[in-house]
């Protein structure tokens, strides 16, 4: 077979594993040809591609990012999206198509392929928030870094005696911000999944100096105060519909300095979470996901996601992986919630 690869959705640590390890087995114990669409849905739809064998894998698995390119292009917002699809794919002689992606990425997968379009997909994320999946690859990645920012911010909070609020990545669920806190030994943690009482957070700050040390606050990105909204750089939309956010870290830290006196700075990690190097975990994660996933197609397994459940790795329907997304269950906060202002 001739067999697509793509990236789409917000680059992460771990896709170019996924790649070498796709190509590296396919050609080598099936014989299959490979073709790398670039930048996302971008290049099936605009017929962008570039050779991909094993020469063009090679020395790509410490690397970040992607060596496809990414993009949030979503073909089902453009006319006649899909037809061009096929028509390129058709046209290049592609037989099927390995998407790497997160929720968004898979979701215009699954469409393809209910419309008859063969495809396996991979589930890609930092956020850690597919279903059918126990961990999804850049997880890992995006915490440790997390973590050592923590690690370094609690030295210069106690020299300072401040507030620092760190702000992490995590739409819709805070799974970057619960791990890295507790790894981190943050003494309060803020998630999408359950709003936060200002007055609260104040409280477990002066407890916190109160035993002569400075308190770090962990706030994933999307979290919201009980009677506030999200806050947005602006109203824009992407084309999956997603706002930008980003500014919870900035405001809660003047809200903080507010009704402590006691000064606050903010740090937003941003997109330093997504990149750089692989840890060893999503190096191993990733390539284990990339050889089941040239199986799956291997074997015209379509309509499948490869997704890792306890330490197996598992084919798993693109819709159960898709149909809504996997937050940070109330009792996994709990625990949490023992270290906060101590």
């Amino acid at each position: 077979m001739r067999i697509g690869v793509l990236t789409g959705g917000g680059d992460c640590p771990g896709l170019n594993a996924v790649i070498r390890s796709v190509v590296r087995k396919g050609v080598a114990t099936y014989g299959h040809e490979f073709v790398g669409f670039r930048d996302g849905w971008r290049g099936p739809l605009e017929g962008l591609s570039r050779p991909l064998g094993i020469a063009e894998v090679r020395g790509i698995l410490p690397r970040g990012g992607t060596i496809l390119g990414s993009s949030r292009t979503n073909p089902f917002k453009i006319d006649g999206g899909v037809e061009r699809i096929k028509d390129n794919l058709a046209e290049q002689g592609v037989d099927a198509l390995i998407a790497i992606g997160g929720e968004d990425t898979l979701g215009v997968a699954t469409k393809l392929h209910d419309l008859g379009v063969q495809v396996v997909g991979v589930p890609k994320t930092i956020d850690n928030d597919l279903n059918a999946t126990d961990y999804t690859f850049g997880f890992d990645t995006a915490v440790n870094i997390a973590m050592e920012a923590i690690d370094r911010l609690h030295t210069t909070a106690e020299s300072h005696h401040r507030t620092l609020v760190v702000e992490v990545m995590g739409r819709h669920a805070g799974w970057i911000a619960l791990h890295a806190g507790l790894a981190g030994g943050a003494n309060v943690i803020l998630l999408p999944e359950r709003q936060f009482d200002v007055d609260q957070v104040a409280g477990y700050v002066e407890k916190r100096f109160q035993h002569q040390y400075a308190p770090i606050v962990v706030v994933a990105e999307g979290a919201q105060p009980l009677d506030g909204q999200m806050v947005l750089h602006n109203q824009e939309l992407d084309s999956f519909g997603h706002v930008r956010l980003g500014g919870i870290g900035q405001w809660l830290a003047e809200q903080l300095e507010a009704k402590t006196g006691k000064e606050a700075r903010t740090v937003v990690l941003g997109h330093i979470q997504r990149g750089g190097t692989p840890t060893a975990f999503d190096r191993v994660l990733a390539t284990r996901l990339g050889l089941h996933a040239i199986d799956a197609v291997h074997q015209g397994d379509w309509g499948k996601m490869v997704a890792m459940q306890g330490t197996s790795i598992v084919r798993v329907p693109l819709i159960e992986a898709t149909r809504e997304l996997k937050t940070v269950p109330l009792e996994r906060y709990t625990e949490a919630e023992v270290f906060f202002g101590s």
